[in-house]
């Protein structure tokens, strides 16, 4: 038998690196192993068109490469420009040559500051036939933060402007320089009171904050609260959505909002007949059927829309919709085209969300128009109630959300910001040695040069209206503001590529938004990260993540609680293991047989897991945490103990692991084989755990008494 050769994978050219190096568009990388790995001359062929570079051919190469080197030239101002604020920055202005120039700076607040220019000797160049001086002015250290405005007046050409953002040079830690917090970790669909909808809410979400925030916790952590499918089956992932900016009125509570108490007798009966069909399932441990819930609470909260308000609310709902502008307004259109075509393709002319067709079904559709800015309202409103109560309660922070890395590849922030968004990709990670052919999420990724042209108003605004009512925000996956892996659409996961992202202003903006919300920024930079990348957050004040199961010396032992780094959120487990006491019992291994997940011996795995937590579970008979035969619940309690002796700013509990739940919320590595995103909040003995339950917890009670007891009285947030 004759074997087939592999084929033959084409190395880029000198020239094709030349222009990859100039687009931000890596051409070689390390894998995993620590090999050296080239990027194939396809890959670069194919993320540079989706960055808009032509370059299909050897031929295409060299004048694409003079086009994106001339294009700074051509422009007065660049795109946008941020900078940190306590510092002087340098700014080229491209001038006719011989012409003058003045630039000054109009600030937030209405005033001007006129800029120096700085003598720079820099060559004119032809420029499409005119030749083009550059001229350097001086952004001075004592701009104000804020978003701002650079306006350039040049003789013979006009007037230029562009955005100027200056940035916070570094956040102010959580609790100042001694103080240090500790709070709570849930998933907020998980956890169910008796007047749930067979979904936890923004209800269970307040109640949550009041209790936890009396026993001294500083924040929540819950999982991304972004939208989902209006209408049809409803993505259960919560890092999967339709947008990061908007909310999924899923979580909203329909007897919360006002107009419920003033329906009438029939209108009334509808709303509890809906929420009689879902409410049953709260006390069972079934998975969570968000297609249900979602049904059930549509159908009330239909009924309360159409009841209308007083005038006073649909005032105060009328302003919201004037604060939150086009973003909001497409977004609800989006969902009322998606009930409208719902399971069927939409017809082409609607898929340019600036066509007149588009227009005209704005105007078709203005009633569910309406219904879906609505619904944002009245989350937004049971958002901020519950922030209130967690604040009123005694958190620190308060509510901590999460920041997904991306959106679904049809989703509404795809078809509204379409120009933003490179055709044709797909974001994953690389190949490692949990997933050896790569992973691809199928999220389109932002496009760095569009984010620019735009003064980064994506992440702006979502930033924005994710921080407007939370203490925190936790970033998913931090690299993304980096560096991301595209993966070029038919190709498989490891022939993808990195593209680098201008992470001075990604950082820098949300940074912004962050401090004007006076929220932190903790950063998830867990897996594969360049360490230089932590040193750049932890200089930018933004916070790391440490799990303790991960945290290893180089001899693969428990890393000791001083050698843990100082800027972080330290926890014990995450969503994607098993709780503590799961992983105390092997579930991940037993897990991971059943889905025939294992990539070496089932024997060898178990016994590494065993060995692994033998090695813990001596570390901490070490610090004195742990007797000869300690429990379960001993050596979970030491484990949290064990974190709060780092030297951690923050501390998370898991609430699976304060109830002793066993069972994870998401396995990776599958999708229908795994109820991911479904598990109800139960004890160890798979008994369902609800909002009431958790004050009578004992177990609850005794592990918040060991955090406490570590970090001792003066330790606590102010």
């Amino acid at each position: 038998m004759t074997s087939t050769p592999a084929p033959v994978t084409e190395v880029p050219s000198e020239a094709l690196r030349r222009l990859a190096d100039a687009c931000e568009v890596a051409t070689e990388f390390w894998d995993f192993t620590g090999h050296h790995r080239v990027v194939s001359a396809a890959t670069i062929r194919a993320v540079l068109t989706a960055l808009g570079v032509p370059c299909r051919t050897d031929a295409d190469v060299p004048a694409a490469l003079a086009e994106v080197e001339a294009a700074p030239w051509r422009s007065p101002l660049p795109p946008s420009v941020v900078v940190r604020g306590g510092r002087e920055h340098d700014l080229a202005v491209h001038v006719p040559d011989g012409e003058s120039v003045t630039v000054h700076v109009e600030l937030e607040g209405g005033a001007r500051r006129v800029l120096a220019q700085r003598d720079a000797q820099v060559e004119p160049r032809d420029v499409d036939g005119v030749l083009t001086a550059r001229t350097t002015v001086v952004l001075p250290a004592d701009l104000p933060e804020g978003w701002h405005e650079i306006v350039a007046e040049i003789s013979g050409a006009g007037t230029f402007t562009t955005a100027l953002a200056v940035t916070p040079d570094r956040l102010p830690e959580p609790s100042g320089a001694t103080s240090r917090g500790w709070g709570f970790m849930a998933q907020l669909y998980s956890v169910r009171s008796a007047r749930s909808w067979g979904v936890g809410d923004l209800a269970d979400l307040a109640e949550l904050t009041s209790f936890f925030g009396e026993l001294g916790a500083d924040f929540l952590l819950i999982n991304p609260l972004h939208a989902a499918e209006p209408t049809g089956h409803m993505t259960p992932s919560p890092y999967l959505p339709v947008t990061r900016r908007f909310v999924n009125p899923l979580y909203i509570r329909p007897e919360q909002i006002p107009e419920t108490a003033y329906l009438p007798g029939p209108q009334r009966a509808l709303v509890e007949w809906a929420a009689e069909e879902v409410r049953p399932v709260n006390a069972t441990t079934d998975p969570i059927d968000r297609d249900a819930s979602w049904t059930a609470k549509r159908q009330a909260l239909e009924v309360i829309h159409a009841v209308g308000r007083s005038r006073s609310r649909q005032r105060s709902l009328a302003r919201f919709r004037a604060a939150e502008g086009k973003g909001l307004e497409d977004f609800a259109l989006w969902c009322a085209l998606t009930e409208k075509y719902a399971g069927r393709r939409w017809p082409d002319e609607l898929t340019d969300v600036h066509s007149p067709f588009v227009a005209r079904a704005r105007r078709d559709l203005a009633d569910r128009v309406d219904f879906y800015a609505w619904l944002q309202w009245v989350a937004d409103e049971q958002l901020a109630h519950a922030q209130r109560v967690a604040k009123e309660s005694g958190m620190g922070m308060g509510v901590m959300h999460d920041l997904a890395v991306g959106v679904h590849p049809d989703s509404a922030d795809a078809w509204a910001q379409r120009e933003v968004f490179a055709q044709g990709i797909g974001v994953g990670a690389p190949p490692d040695m949990y997933n050896q052919q790569g992973q691809n999420w199928h999220q389109p990724p932002w496009r760095p040069d569009a984010l620019a042209r735009t003064a980064y108003a994506p992440l702006r605004d979502m930033a924005r209206t994710v921080l407007r009512h939370a203490g925190a925000v936790r970033v998913d996956h931090i690299m993304g503001l980096f560096r991301l892996w595209w993966i070029p659409a038919g190709m498989g996961a490891g022939d993808g590529t990195y593209v680098r992202y201008d992470h001075e202003a990604m950082v820098g903006v949300l940074m912004l938004e962050a401090a004007r919300a006076g929220a932190v920024v903790i950063g998830e930079d867990l897996g594969t990260v360049e360490p230089w990348v932590r040193d750049y957050l932890t200089e930018r004040g933004v916070l790391g993540t440490s799990v303790l199961w991960f945290e290893k010396d180089e001899h693969n032992q428990p890393r000791e609680p001083e050698e843990y780094r100082h800027l972080v959120l330290a926890t014990v487990d995450t969503h994607d293991l098993p709780p503590a006491a799961g992983y105390l019992a092997e579930e991940h291994v037993d897990l991971r047989e059943r889905l025939g997940l294992l990539m070496d011996p089932v024997a060898k795995v178990r016994l590494e897991a065993r060995m692994e937590r033998e090695r813990m579970i001596a570390r901490l008979r070490e610090h004195g945490l742990v007797g000869a035969a300690p429990t379960e619940r001993e050596i979970i309690e030491a484990l949290h103990a064990y974190i709060v002796r780092t030297p951690a700013v923050l501390v998370g509990v898991s609430l699976t692991d304060a109830v002793g739940e066993r069972r994870t919320q998401n396995q990776p590595g599958t999708d229908t084989e795994y109820p991911n995103w479904k598990v109800p909040l139960a004890d160890g003995a798979e008994r369902v755990v609800m909002v009431e339950d958790l004050p009578g917890s004992a177990r609850l009670l005794s592990l918040v008494a060991a955090v406490r007891a570590a970090l001792g009285e003066d330790d606590r947030l102010a």
